[in-house]
C-alpha cells in the first residue's frame, strides 16, 4: 500500500471503493489491482486551456500523432459503409472495403474538396467528389477522372487515395494520423488485457446524443475523471452511490480508470437506507438494462439483486452468460480513460462510450459524444442509433431514447462548464489546484499531454 492509498483507507476505513464491492464475493485480478504512483503536485495553468498557441500546439503534436476513437464495428458492418470522422480541422473518411477497413484523409486529390460531409455516415459503391466527379474505388484506387485526357501528368496507378491508419478493438474503430505510429494494441497499453473479461463486440449504440459544450476539450472531459465535485452538483446521488470513496488507477500513460459503487452511500451522506432502500432508490444507470426492482433476501445486498437480476436478464434475453462476472463487474460504473479522450464504461449495467473533441478549430468549445451501449438481440434485428445533436442549452432529457436520470445527471455535469470556462479567463491566480488523489488523474492526463509536446512521446 503507497502513501496515496493509505490516506484513503484512513480517511474511509471499511468504505473504500474495494471494500463495498469485496461484500459480494471477491474481485477477480483486474479489479483487485491499484495503482498510484506518485506525482508532482504542481498548479495546472489555465493556459492550457484558453492560449490559441497551446491549442495549435496540441493540434500539431498530440492530436495528429494519437490513436483517437472514431466510431464502431457496427457504423461500418457492410462492404460499402462509411463514416467521416473530424477533430479540428481534419476529417478521416472511414470505409468497408472487400478487403477490410480503409481509412483516408477526406480530401479530393484534384481540389481538395471533401468528399463526403463532415460528421456524416452512410453507404457508397465508391468514393465521388462532389465537385468534379473523380472517383476511387472502395480500396483508394483511382476509378475515374472525367476528362481525363487533360491530366496526363497523373500517374493512375499512384494516385490512389492518401491513408490514415485505422485499427478495431472490442467493436470499437480507431484511427491514427501518424504512418509511423505503433500499432493500436500497443497504444492501448494495458487496457486488452483488462478487457478480456469484457467483450463488447457483440453490442451495439442503441443511443448516441452529441451536445455541444462551451468550453475547452480538457475542460469538459475532465468533469468525468473525478466525483470530488457530486456531492455539490449532483447531491440527489450522494444516498445511492459512491463518490469521495472511489478508486482511482493510473496504469500508464494512456490508461487509467476510476471504480465507483452503486446502491452504495457516499461518504458525504447523512442518511441511514436499508439494503431495501438501497435498492427501491437506485436510480444510477442504464434503466433498461437493469430492470425492475425486487426485494433484498435476507444476509444479500441490493448490489447483489442487482447484479443477479442483470445476469438473468441478458441471459434470458440476449443468450449472455454473466455468471462468472463479479457484481461489480456487473453494476459498477468502471470508467476506463484512453489518452486523449476516451471513456469507455464496460458494465453491462451501465455500458457507455464517452468521447470529447475539440468543437471544430475552437479552443473555447468542444463536442461530447455519448454512445450508449445495448447487446445486440438474439434475432439479430436491431438498427444502429443515429447521432442526434443538441445545443449548449439543450437538455440531454429531451432524447427519448436516454434514460431520464441519467440524462438529468449529464446535464447537471455540463450546465456547470461555461461558468468553469468564464472563471479561467476571470482568475487572478491563473492556474487549478488539484487533489492529490480523487483529480489525480486528471494532473496524469496533463503529464502525458506534456510528453507529446515535448517531442518525448
Amino acid at each position: 500500500m503507497n502513501d496515496i492509498q493509505k490516506i484513503m483507507r484512513d480517511r474511509y476505513p471499511g468504505n473504500t471503493w474495494a471494500d463495498v464491492a469485496r461484500r459480494d464475493g471477491e474481485l477477480p485480478e483486474v479489479l483487485a489491482k491499484q495503482s498510484n504512483p506518485k506525482q508532482n503536485l504542481r498548479d495546472i495553468p489555465f493556459a492550457r486551456y484558453t492560449d490559441p498557441d497551446f491549442f495549435e500546439l496540441e493540434m500539431e503534436r498530440m492530436w495528429k500523432r494519437v490513436w483517437q476513437f472514431a466510431c464502431r464495428e457496427e457504423h461500418v458492418a457492410e462492404v460499402g459503409d462509411y463514416f467521416v470522422y473530424d477533430i479540428g480541422r481534419m476529417s478521416v473518411l472511414i470505409v468497408r472495403s472487400e478487403s477490410g477497413l480503409k481509412a483516408y484523409y477526406n480530401s479530393c486529390l484534384h481540389r481538395g474538396t471533401k468528399l463526403k460531409a463532415s460528421g456524416s455516415c452512410g453507404w457508397s459503391a465508391n468514393i465521388t467528389c462532389p465537385f468534379h466527379n473523380w472517383q476511387w474505388n472502395l480500396d483508394g484506387s483511382l476509378k475515374a477522372i472525367p476528362c481525363d485526357f487533360e491530366f496526363p501528368q497523373v500517374d493512375r496507378e499512384r494516385a490512389g487515395l492518401a491513408e490514415v491508419q485505422v485499427a478495431s478493438w472490442n467493436g470499437m474503430i480507431f484511427i491514427n494520423f501518424d504512418s509511423e505510429a505503433a500499432p493500436l494494441v500497443d497504444y492501448l497499453e494495458v487496457l486488452p488485457e483488462h478487457f478480456k473479461n469484457w467483450d463488447l463486440t457483440g453490442w451495439y449504440v442503441a443511443t448516441h446524443v452529441r451536445k455541444h459544450l462551451p468550453g475547452n476539450w480538457k475542460l469538459s472531459m475532465e468533469a468525468f475523471m473525478e466525483a470530488y465535485h457530486t456531492p455539490y452538483v449532483h447531491p440527489e446521488m450522494t444516498n445511492v452511490v459512491g463518490d469521495h470513496n472511489m478508486q482511482h488507477d493510473i496504469f500508464s500513460d494512456h490508461v487509467s480508470r476510476d471504480l465507483c459503487a452503486m446502491a452504495s452511500p457516499s461518504p458525504t451522506s447523512r442518511q441511514q437506507m436499508s439494503q431495501q432502500d438501497l435498492l427501491d432508490t437506485m436510480l444510477v444507470g442504464d434503466g433498461k438494462m437493469v430492470g425492475d426492482r425486487a426485494k433484498v433476501p435476507e444476509g444479500k445486498t441490493a448490489r447483489w439483486v442487482m447484479a443477479q437480476q442483470l445476469r438473468e436478464q441478458m441471459q434470458d434475453q440476449y443468450g449472455l452468460d454473466y455468471s462468472n462476472h463479479s457484481v461489480p463487474e456487473m453494476i459498477d460504473s468502471l470508467k476506463y480513460h484512453v489518452f486523449p479522450n476516451l471513456l469507455v464504461y464496460p458494465a453491462p449495467g451501465l455500458c457507455l462510450v464517452q468521447q470529447f473533441r475539440p468543437d471544430g478549430h475552437d479552443r473555447d468549445r468542444s463536442t461530447f459524444d455519448q454512445y450508449v451501449l445495448h447487446p445486440k438481440p438474439l434475432d439479430g434485428d436491431y438498427e444502429v442509433a443515429e447521432v442526434q445533436v443538441i445545443g449548449e442549452h439543450d437538455s440531454f432529457t429531451a432524447v427519448e431514447s436516454m434514460d431520464a436520470f441519467l440524462a438529468s445527471v449529464l446535464d447537471q455535469d455540463t450546465d456547470i462548464m461555461r461558468w468553469q470556462r468564464e472563471g479561467m479567463y476571470a482568475s487572478g491566480k491563473g492556474a487549478e489546484t488539484l487533489s492529490i488523489y480523487q483529480e489525480s488523474r486528471i494532473r496524469h492526463l496533463h503529464d502525458t499531454l506534456d510528453k507529446y509536446l515535448e517531442g518525448l512521446k
